[in-house]
């Protein structure tokens, strides 16, 4: 009907899916939650482990490092027992190893637990969105809208749960996260079939093998740049702001309100008007603005720049997810792989050094080097704007597709 809202419809595509995808949706959002869920209960666990802000932070770097490691494996997995026995696999390892998290006696144990967790996690997300590409109605378009819904989702509410429970105790986020990885385990086992496998199995390599594409390349190393942005203000923001975990929970569940609300509803519309290049380009540079507001300003503005964030963290994990998915040539789950293999070393680095750069530093200087980090990742898509507008066939403000939606070819 002329007069129509495109993204009203993308919205309704949205919505009208299959139950396999809906169970592997919200096993995502419960994925995602493992992420930010120690957010807020940081120094609760430094303290109960009599540990240090830098020793704490390996919980991310042991999770990211293994998870960008496992990204090599993912495909190699998935293409030769299926998807859905992979996801089943994942999720069992991220119930044990959440589960023996909450068990911890020392911090040496936890992060080693949390390695285990990582693995599993790799094992699930990356499978979990080409599972979702696969089955959505309502095109490639719609399913990464989705899987960008669940990110945001559990972005906002792990926080909100590691207060909750993590008020009582740092162990119980840990548990509570087990408990519904099991459920997310009963969901996929009962509504998701097995997908059909690739033609072809994907080989340990292939992931690496894709990576010679330049365009995947550029996109690669501006989203590694930009995750160490992103991971030092998840991660090292908690001790900066020294807040009670109802309270940073609170300020990370807003975050990720917003990431969700600017990755499936604000980005798609300046995508449409603008082009991807320029909007992800234009959140770097802000991305960058914020942190250095962040980490000079008094506490009202870091909590305030905190939350901001979550904006532009938003738009640029679309925007970013769509070019990896659809400038190269390679199948997405191999392509993906290889974007995530590379970018997920910076989430790995990023919560290990800036505890670190403080110090040899100071407070502010962690946050200097995230923004600088974010500018980095700006230049390298201006740098290699006519590759990857070449390669992706990216649409211009003028040339919106049918359903109103950016899309790259796969």
């Amino acid at each position: 009907m002329q007069g129509e809202d495109p993204f009203d419809q993308e919205a309704v595509s949205i919505l009208r899916q299959p139950k396999a995808v809906w169970a592997t949706a919200g096993a995502s959002v419960v994925a995602f939650m493992g992420i930010g869920l120690v957010d807020p209960i940081l120094p609760s666990i430094a303290k109960g482990l009599e540990a240090t802000p830098s020793q704490v932070s390996l919980l991310f770097t042991s999770y990211f490092l293994i998870t960008a490691v496992a990204m090599l494996v993912t495909g190699f997995v998935s293409s030769r027992i299926g998807g859905r026995k992979t996801l089943l696999a994942g999720l069992a390892l991220v119930v044990v190893f959440a589960a023996l998290s909450g068990t911890s006696s020392s911090v040496a144990e936890l992060v080693g637990f949390r390695a285990g967790w990582g693995l599993g996690n790799a094992l699930f997300v990356s499978t979990a969105l080409a599972v979702i590409v696969g089955a959505a109605a309502g095109g490639s378009s719609a399913a990464i809208l989705l899987y960008e819904s669940a990110l945001g989702l559990g972005m906002a509410c792990g926080p909100l749960l590691g207060a909750l429970l993590g008020d009582a105790s740092w162990r119980y986020p840990f548990f509570g996260t087990a408990a519904l990885m099991a459920i997310g385990f009963v969901c996929i086992t009962a509504f998701l079939k097995e997908q059909p496998r690739p033609a072809r199995k994907t080989s340990l390599l292939d992931p690496v093998r894709a990576l010679g594409h330049g365009g995947l390349a550029s996109v690669a190393t501006s989203a590694f740049f930009y995750n160490y942005a992103f991971f030092t203000i998840l991660a090292f923001t908690p001790f900066v702001l020294n807040m009670s975990p109802y309270k940073s929970g609170a300020v990370f569940f807003a975050w990720g309100l917003l990431l969700a609300v600017f990755s499936v509803l604000v980005a798609p519309r300046l995508q449409k008007r603008f082009g991807s290049l320029k909007v992800v380009g234009a959140s770097l540079v802000l991305l960058a603005a914020d942190l250095v507001i962040l980490g000079y300003g008094n506490h009202t503005a870091a909590v305030v720049c905190t939350i901001v964030s979550g904006a532009f963290i938003g738009m640029n994990n679309t925007v970013y997810t769509e070019l990896a998915l659809g400038v190269s040539d390679a199948p997405r789950p191999v392509a993906s792989a290889g974007y995530n293999f590379v970018r997920w070393f910076a989430a790995a680095a990023a919560p290990y050094l800036a505890p670190k750069i403080e110090e040899w530093s100071n407070i502010h200087i962690p946050f200097v080097v995230a923004a600088v980090a974010a500018v980095v990742g700006a230049i390298v898509i201006w740098i290699r704007r006519s590759a990857l507008t070449h390669e992706a066939q990216e649409l211009e403000p003028e040339h919106a597709t049918e359903d109103g939606v950016t899309v790259f070819a796969s």
